[in-house]
């Protein structure tokens, strides 16, 4: 009964730094899941476990790690010395964990990472203007370019451009020089 207990515990702890790293619910606290998980530990011992599973679920979560690898690492974290690893009912708590939350930490993740507002969609045409209010003909292509964008959660906004051929191709010019600071970026890290 103590194992089913104590089970049950690590599975509330688990929710509640879930609730407050990855979910951002200010209501969570060390001193509530503490004081509601675990009343009967010592301060000090309830830290160290706040702050190892804490840990071992940023690690997880981190790496976004699939069943295989998730058994391999609480394997290695249970073979840990010196008291710094989990027992084995603590990785099999974690394991349970993270098998039914991953989908939606991962999508917090996502979200917390995510510049806003997005670039939801970009539509675009290229139109031959072939008459001008003066009734002479010029044939000038124009190229209508709208970008929507959005808040997570809101609904989106619309810009609408107009570029003639020169400001296309500034534009173009513009984009490459932007990948060329990204690539000179990624190939010297």
């Amino acid at each position: 009964m103590a194992e089913v207990e104590n089970v049950k515990s690590l599975g509330a702890l688990l929710n509640g730094i879930a609730q407050k790293v990855y979910y951002n619910n200010a209501e969570i606290t060390e001193e509530l899941l503490k004081s509601e998980v675990y009343p009967d530990m010592p301060q000090d011992d309830f830290h160290s476990l706040h702050e190892k599973m804490r840990g071992v679920l940023k690690s997880i979560a981190t790496a976004d790690m699939d069943p295989t690898q998730l058994e391999a690492f609480l394997t290695a974290q249970m073979r840990k010395l010196g008291g710094g690893g989990l027992s084995s009912e603590q990785a099999a708590a974690m394991g349970r964990f993270w098998k039914a939350h991953r989908a939606r930490i991962r999508e917090s993740l996502q979200a917390q990472s995510r510049w806003e507002p997005s670039l939801r969609n970009v539509n675009w045409r290229v139109d031959l203007q072939t008459a001008s209010s003066r009734g002479s003909t010029s044939n000038t292509p124009v190229a209508l370019v709208e970008l929507e964008l959005g808040r997570n959660g809101q609904d989106s906004e619309f810009v609408c451009l107009e570029f003639d051929e020169l400001k296309v191709n500034q534009v173009l010019k513009k984009m490459a020089e932007i990948q060329e600071s990204i690539d000179s970026i990624v190939h010297h890290s």
